[in-house]
């Protein structure tokens, strides 16, 4: 089996690791990616039309840096190949004002000076007549935020890798790698072959728990899923179009959260609502359970219908996904330290395709010149973690 030697190796190519390619190979770098499935599968955490994308992050005011360069990003790759990525519908963070994802949001807008509105139930239910809050909720609206296309995200940033010379081997899972000694990169095995480089990139979605055990985090797997319904009525989907109707997250009071997109796949497509986290347990790529449950489906219109009142008509379709969570929910991004030669990025907790061009930048950086100029500290596999 004879070893074909390159200057980076990329092991994965969904969202983080086609990204991952794309700026490698932007940068003259001789590229391999790796990845098990076909392009754009629907195998793991980059399918399903569509994720949110917004600025103003509850999740913490540190990630706002990293969204603005990221929304540049997703700007470039729509020009560059003409394809829509970013569709800036505007989104709403409802909850009653303590809420987690009302107040957070308010502090990484006012942290960091981005445009957005606080409403009250009367002027949501004004502009948005989709919507239904009770008299005590509020939101925050920032029309900077809306939603990008995931398969076409990644299928743009795999244009863009060929175009600049990578090479990507789909349908060929890496079997095991290796550090070399003395420095000198590594070796990466599949069936198909045996490839060696300076460089490797691990981008391993829902498999990171195994091919990055050496980490000591406690990835977990978790079960997700999608489901888009009819709205109800003679109008259809029409007062759900992406120029009346917004992206939303929407905190309930006992800590759960729904979120939604407009309807952007025709007068057939319906419109998509989730759990943020359905708390089915964990799971395994291998056995995760892809079909989806009537009482699942029962359960997710009884929330809605909270909340949109004429959406949760006839269900049109449901998928699964998978997050990979880490403990705090903060996503590890890193140089391995455990291995000169190899840059990890994973666990990106069920919040992470928003950053996906600039998380290819990041590793980019990293993988070429040993550090990065954004700011990634929160993102260190060393940092303490909490206990269950």
């Amino acid at each position: 089996m004879s070893a074909t030697s390159y200057d980076v190796i990329v092991l994965g190519v969904g969202g983080m690791g086609s990204a991952a390619a794309h700026r490698l190979a932007a940068r003259g770098a001789r590229v391999l990616g790796l990845e098990r499935f076909g392009p754009a599968h629907d195998r793991g955490s980059s399918h399903g039309g569509s994720r949110i994308v917004r600025q103003a992050y509850f999740e913490g005011e540190a990630y706002v840096p990293l969204l603005l360069r990221s929304y540049e990003l997703f700007d470039e790759l729509a020009a560059e190949t003409g394809r829509e990525l970013r569709v800036p519908c505007g989104g709403l963070m409802v909850g009653t004002p303590e809420s987690r994802t009302v107040s957070g949001s308010l502090a990484s807008a006012r942290a960091w000076d981005l445009p957005h509105e606080m409403l009250d139930a009367r002027e949501i239910r004004r502009r948005f007549p989709t919507l239904a809050p009770d008299g005590d909720e509020v939101a925050l609206w920032e029309g900077r935020a809306g939603l990008v296309r995931p398969e076409a995200t990644v299928g743009a940033a795999i244009e863009r890798a060929v175009a600049a010379g990578a090479e990507l081997r789909f349908e060929e899972p890496v079997t095991s790698w290796e550090e070399l000694p003395g420095g000198a990169g590594v070796r990466v095995r599949t069936a198909a072959g045996s490839y060696t480089a300076g460089q490797l990139v691990i981008c391993p979605g829902a498999w990171a728990p195994g091919l990055l055990a050496d980490l000591g985090v406690p990835f977990a797997v978790e079960r997700q899923v999608m489901y888009w319904f009819a709205p109800r009525g003679e109008r259809g989907v029409e007062p759900f179009l992406p120029d009346r109707h917004p992206i939303y997250v929407w905190e309930e009071r006992d800590g759960t959260s729904v979120y939604g997109f407009p309807a952007i796949d025709g007068p057939e497509g319906g419109a998509k609502v989730a759990f943020y986290r359905s708390n089915d347990g964990t799971c395994t790529p291998e056995t995760v359970d892809r079909t989806v449950h009537p009482d699942e489906v029962a359960t997710m219109a009884e929330h809605a219908g909270r909340h949109l009142p004429t959406l949760p008509g006839a269900l049109l379709r449901a998928v699964t996904c998978m997050y990979t969570s880490t403990p705090d929910d903060h996503f590890v991004i890193a140089r391995h330290p455990g291995y000169s030669a190899v840059t990890v990025a994973g666990g990106f907790s069920g919040h992470g395709f928003k950053f996906v061009p600039v998380v290819g930048e990041i590793l980019a950086e990293l993988a070429l010149d040993g550090e990065t100029r954004h700011p990634i500290e929160l993102f260190d596999p060393r940092r303490p973690l909490p206990e269950d």
